[in-house]
């Protein structure tokens, strides 16, 4: 298991990621989420895949893709890479990381 904090604007999130599993948790709740659970921003999934332009179901569509493409990926090293990359593309800043069992480094 692995856990990213990320700070955004006054926000503070968090995600967990548990084998093939990415979890998110805002500082404002208690419970974490997978992708289905959270809101996504409609420029930033524009951004990702822009072949979802002008579609109706682009929350749907870009939530499946996100599945899939984390699906693909080898490991939670892997996942945890790629979570850093894309989020820090948003405006997310990462603050730590933590692997289980270990004691988490600054970022």
């Amino acid at each position: 298991m692995i856990g990213i904090l990320f700070n955004f604007g006054t926000e503070t999130v968090e995600v967990r990621i548990n084998n093939s599993n990415v979890f998110f948790r805002t500082s404002q709740f208690q419970r974490f989420a997978n992708i289905d659970g959270i809101k996504l921003d409609k420029q930033g999934v524009i951004k990702e895949f822009p072949d979802l332009y002008g579609k109706e179901d682009w929350q749907e569509l870009g939530r499946k893709r996100f599945k899939e493409k984390i699906k693909k990926m080898k490991n939670e090293e892997e996942i945890s890479k790629y979570i850093l990359k894309d989020l820090s593309k948003f405006g997310y800043k990462p603050l730590y990381l933590q692997k289980q069992g270990f004691r988490p480094m600054r970022l």
